[in-house]
């Protein structure tokens, strides 16, 4: 069954849009199991397993592996539900199902779009063509993005396609990257494509039929963005109407970017969802004079409408091309001797913040590293303020630290509830940046700047530290040599796992992170490690490996001798002792 939406009526869809089936309570996962991208809804990343521990880690060893026979950006993580492991690829985007009651994990069964389809010349964006993960519903539906911007919902046990819809434009030069997320009934997907100036969108759709729930746009008229109301009552900068409109020139917010092509988190108990947006189109920023709401901004959303309870943007006018797409962790924390209901986020531009994620209050916003566009985040107002040593133009700024694929990538964080800590992957990347001018044309790059990148301070190219989000402080950290793209598990066991650009999968200690464990896998490590039950009850660790996304090739500079320390190739490998 298809059931395709048109671009002009999912543009008409507005505030009024109310689901008749409100989301359900989380039950929690499943020990074994990994069903969703982050594996709880507050995107913790931690596995109550034990088995594989400080004390035997050493004794880690690949049992199985899997190659996906495609080149590029594997991002993200496979999903494990009872038996089965769900893995994706990048575009043209194939999902297996591999059977992990066999010796080797045979496929049980295989999707593939159709040939006409995985012909397209599809638009590549700043960052390759990757996809950051599959959603599975309990009813037994997986939920795919396409990265030519379809949806497709395929039963889980046998692989065949249920629906399927288009999400975004591909002539636009709209893309779907990243991970869907499923709360209750519905399926939420956010959009992709900024680089070419589509207008975000983030989308809910019933995960049983794909029938249209609400849509809601970054940019724009309240009413689209679904805003009634002041969108933060903490902040003067965040109070008035349709900021959507009138913090952009003209008609600039109708091609400003501020896509969804990150992490969507959920908290149950206030039904809301969280995401941020990618940074303002055209990358030229002397284009677009004001803070250009709503990119680079934090949303609060009620899951079941779409309708937004809170906004912070946490880089306003953002001319360095950072965003604010990357997770948000849900955790309760005791600050000061209270429990706040927190939210902690990483950005790309350089600081750790610490929100209320029932008010949008900022409590915290510290430097993780080199970020030197602003001196701090003035907490009372939550705007940054700014060193006018590194406003761009078009004269070459150079030393701009972080660089433009930020301190944070999409890789993930994550958080441990035995140490209390964050465990963050990091870039040590700074650059130069000089405007071009840009002028919109639909489906070409709208960016309008030249930038090149290099290592940062002490000539390291990455960071993996473990950070305190009730004091701003950093426990402990690891230098790498080259960026940290991959993201972070964290265990019972005691034990932190995270992936590098060169292909290590690395176990250290949570407590000091000292590392205890590594293992050379066949290509870069961009995507995230697991850690799941086999049919016996035996622990395993699975990372899909695949070089590519913006860093992966070549990061403007940054890596210009990245094909002599590791090649490309898409290989699913599997741990166990």
């Amino acid at each position: 069954m298809h059931g395709d939406v048109p671009t002009r009526a999912l543009r008409s869809i507005s505030l009024g849009i109310l689901l008749l089936a409100a989301p359900v309570a989380a039950q929690p996962p499943a020990a074994g199991d990994w069903q969703l991208p982050g594996r709880d809804y507050g995107m913790t990343r931690f596995s109550p397993l034990d088995e594989i521990n400080r004390e035997n880690v050493g004794g880690l060893k690949p049992v199985w592996t899997f190659s996906t026979g495609l080149l590029r950006a594997h991002e993200g993580n496979p999903l494990v539900v009872g038996n089965l492991l769900f893995v994706h690829t990048p575009f043209p985007n194939r999902v297996y199902a591999l059977d992990l009651a066999e010796p080797g994990a045979p496929i049980r069964w295989s999707y593939a779009v159709p040939a006409a389809t995985a012909r397209l010349r599809v638009p590549e964006g700043c960052c390759d063509v990757g996809s950051r993960g599959l959603a599975y519903h309990p009813s037994g539906i997986l939920i795919a993005p396409l990265f030519h911007g379809e949806v497709v919902g395929l039963e889980a046990t046998t692989g065949r396609e249920v629906w399927r819809v288009q999400n975004v434009d591909r002539a636009e030069g709209g893309s779907l990257s990243g991970a869907p997320l499923v709360v209750g009934e519905l399926v939420i997907v956010g959009s992709g494509g900024a680089e070419y100036g589509v207008r975000g969108t983030i989308t809910a759709y019933e995960a049983a039929t794909g029938k249209l729930a609400w849509r809601a746009f970054s940019t724009g008229p309240d009413a689209e963005v679904l805003i009634d109301g002041d969108a933060n009552l903490n902040y003067s900068s965040h109070r008035g109407r349709n900021l959507g409109v009138t913090t952009w020139p003209a008609d600039g917010w109708r091609h400003g970017g501020g896509t969804v092509s990150g992490w969507i988190t959920h908290d149950p108990e206030l039904g809301l969802i969280y995401h941020g947006t990618d940074p303002a189109a055209p990358g030229d920023g002397t284009a677009r004079p004001g803070d250009n709401k709503w990119t680079s901004t934090l949303f609060a959303r009620s899951a079941a409408t779409g309708k937004v309870r809170w906004a912070l943007q946490l880089t306003p006018h953002d001319e360095w091309g950072y965003g604010a797409a990357n997770e948000n962790i849900l955790v309760d924390l005791s600050i000061g001797g209270d429990s706040i209901k927190a939210l902690v986020h990483f950005d790309a531009n350089g600081f750790a913040y610490t929100i209320d994620r029932t008010t949008g209050k900022l409590i915290l916003a510290e430097r993780i590293g080199p970020a030197n566009w602003a001196t701090r985040i003035d907490r009372p107002s939550a705007v940054p303020v700014r060193d006018p040593k590194y406003a761009t133009g078009t004269t070459r700024v150079n030393g701009i630290c972080p660089a433009a694929a930020g301190m944070k990538g999409l890789g993930p964080a994550a958080y441990s509830p035995v140490t209390n800590w964050f465990y963050v992957p990091l870039n040590n990347l700074c650059m130069s940046l000089q405007t071009t001018g840009a002028t919109y044309e639909a489906g070409k790059p709208f960016r309008g700047v030249t930038i090149r990148m290099a290592a940062g301070p002490g000539e390291i190219r990455g960071r993996f530290v473990a950070y305190d989000a009730t004091t701003g402080a950093i426990a402990w950290q690891n230098q790498e040599p080259l960026a940290v793209t991959g993201g972070a598990l964290a265990t019972a066991g005691g034990l932190v796992f995270y992936g590098t650009m060169d292909g290590w999968l690395k176990a250290v200690d949570a407590t000091n992170g000292r590392e205890l464990w590594r293992f050379k896998t066949p290509s870069g490590i961009v995507g995230s490690p697991i850690t799941f039950s086999g049919p016996h009850g035996q622990q395993f660790v699975a990372v899909l490996s695949g070089l590519g996304g913006w860093l992966g090739q070549g990061g403007n500079g940054a890596f210009p001798d990245l094909d002599r320390q590791v090649t490309q190739g898409g290989v699913l490998t599997v741990f166990g002792r």
